[in-house]
């Protein structure tokens, strides 16, 4: 399915979009997994779906920042890894379960930072994203 749909896409050249997979959701954890018969822990199904996807002609994955950094030193650094679950100390989890803070995301290898409910929700989402912002620019 990843390969048909990469090659679908081959016919527009370097102007196609990015093909983006999936790994675990970041309100998924070990527990979870077993529960609905995954064999494997979350931080090693992330990788094996991660490779999946490579060795399928993706360009990336989404998965949690908390496993970015492992994934960086075994992925090259073109292969985009997008990062829900982001949040500050002060942000409510919601139904996340592996959470990382910006800054520690993009040090841990991510590309994409998905930032919803923390701006969303909060009392001035521009002073929130303003704050995200500030996060990622010290980084950078």
């Amino acid at each position: 399915m990843m390969e048909s749909a990469r090659e679908a896409l081959d016919r527009f050249g370097t102007d196609r979009p990015f093909i983006i997979g999936v790994t675990v959701l970041t309100s998924l954890v070990n527990e979870d997994l077993k529960e609905v018969g995954m064999l494997f822990q979350t931080e090693e199904q992330v990788n094996r779906l991660a490779f999946l996807a490579r060795e399928s002609g993706l360009d990336g994955v989404v998965c949690s920042a908390a496993e970015t950094k492992l994934l960086r030193t075994q992925l090259s650094d073109d292969f985009m890894l997008v990062t829900p679950g982001i949040r500050r100390q002060e942000d409510v989890s919601g139904d996340q379960r592996r959470v990382v803070g910006p800054t520690e995301a993009i040090q841990n290898g991510s590309n994409f930072l998905v930032i919803g409910r923390p701006i969303t929700r909060a009392d001035s989402p521009s002073d929130a994203l303003a704050e995200f912002n500030s996060a990622v620019s010290i980084v950078r």
